[in-house]
């Protein structure tokens, strides 16, 4: 008696088919051209999550250092100032403060200079 594979492999596939819908021509509904590409693009959402955040903190540094100079300091005196004032605050927050609250941000370069 010939054995089908019946459930499981269907329940694979149909993943596997799921995860490429919205692709063009017959990587959307064949399965082994679906299976490559769904394959090929979460390796590729892989790296790019670690990209964008290394993209991400680039962006924070660009934006402190601009504003750190316009408050007469530069990006490293100012961060080596922070963690010795013992100023908990990371980039993300650091960026968002020069930012949109400018004023806030020249306190804080202040304390980093005291």
């Amino acid at each position: 008696m010939r054995v089908k594979k019946g459930f499981k492999a269907r329940r694979r596939r149909n993943r596997v088919l799921k995860l490429a819908k919205g692709y063009r021509g017959r990587r959307k509904n064949c399965y082994k051209r679906a299976n490559q590409a769904v394959e090929r693009a979460l390796n590729y959402s892989t790296r790019d999550r670690r990209r964008r955040r290394r993209e991400f903190r680039s962006l924070w540094i660009v934006r402190i250092n601009a504003a750190a100079r316009q408050n007469g300091t530069s990006y490293s005196r100012l961060l080596g100032g922070v963690h010795k004032a013992g100023i908990l605050l990371d980039r993300k927050v650091l960026a968002e403060l020069a930012l949109h609250l400018p004023a806030d941000f020249a306190a804080v370069v202040r304390a980093a200079q005291a």
